[in-house]
């Protein structure tokens, strides 16, 4: 079977998967509110897909891991890919810093940070998922591929899956031009996670509108006037905040 079949599929399979990692996550660890993570607005988080398929490449370079213990080769394993998919992340974010002027996630607060993009925490999470895919996944893909290979059910939801994945991406990419736009205009960084919560917040206490889990960016009012409402209750305040230090600091 050859590898373009495998990988569409692995991406497909694995963007879900991480997106539904993410909404748990979010609700019952972070947030602790439903919320509808990344950039996109369906069920599809691409970073997963390709972690996912990345998993499945490093997988097949276990024979070359340099030791003759099968749980030193594993652990040599689950470490090179850790190490690839906190490249990955690292890459995606500052792809997504540098273009679209968005941080899509924020380490910041985390020990051991690089620039709030990776950290070693989010690395060892990395780790323990590329054990869960060795493991449980990677042992099966072959011969579930060739059973859903035989069903046209199969090519069907592939082909529907990227139907609706290339629709999302363009009006995501809509969505994030606006943003860029907004954000070279004021000189800032947009932190998407902040964003979608302040919307969140702003409609769950005002109660003008319910909170929509797809459409979280979305409150029925212009963008601009959310951007206004975002760059006034963050950045407005930093600029007050580090004003009235320097004047402090003056008089001193």
């Amino acid at each position: 079977m050859s590898y373009f079949l495998i990988l569409t599929f692995l991406f497909a399979i694995g963007s879900m998967i991480g997106w539904g990692i993410e909404v748990i996550y979010r609700r019952f660890v972070s947030q602790k509110h439903w919320v509808n993570p990344g950039f996109l607005t369906g069920p599809c988080l691409p970073l997963y897909g390709m972690s996912l398929c990345m998993l499945y490449l490093l997988a097949q370079i276990e024979d070359a891991m340099p030791s003759e213990l099968l749980g030193i080769r594993k652990l040599l394993l689950f470490i090179i890919m850790a190490i690839a998919i906190t490249c990955l992340e690292y890459f995606v974010g500052v792809i997504s810093l540098k273009v679209t002027k968005i941080r899509l996630w924020d380490y910041t607060d985390r020990w051991g940070n690089i620039q709030g993009m990776i950290c070693p925490l989010y690395s060892f999470f990395w780790m323990l998922l590329s054990a869960i895919y060795y493991f449980f996944v990677h042992p099966h893909i072959l011969s579930a591929l060739a059973w859903l290979a035989q069903n046209l059910a199969f090519s069907f939801g592939i082909g529907f899956f990227y139907g609706i994945f290339v629709i999302d991406l363009a009006y995501s990419i809509q969505l994030m031009r606006k943003l860029r736009l907004f954000a070279e205009e004021h000189e800032i960084i947009i932190r998407l996670e902040e964003l979608r919560e302040d919307i969140y917040q702003h409609l769950s206490e005002h109660k003008t509108k319910k909170p929509n889990f797809l459409l979280s960016l979305h409150t029925g009012t212009p963008m601009s006037e959310m951007l206004e409402r975002y760059h006034t209750l963050h950045f407005d305040k930093e600029k007050f905040k580090e004003k009235l230090h320097l004047n402090v600091h003056h008089k001193d």
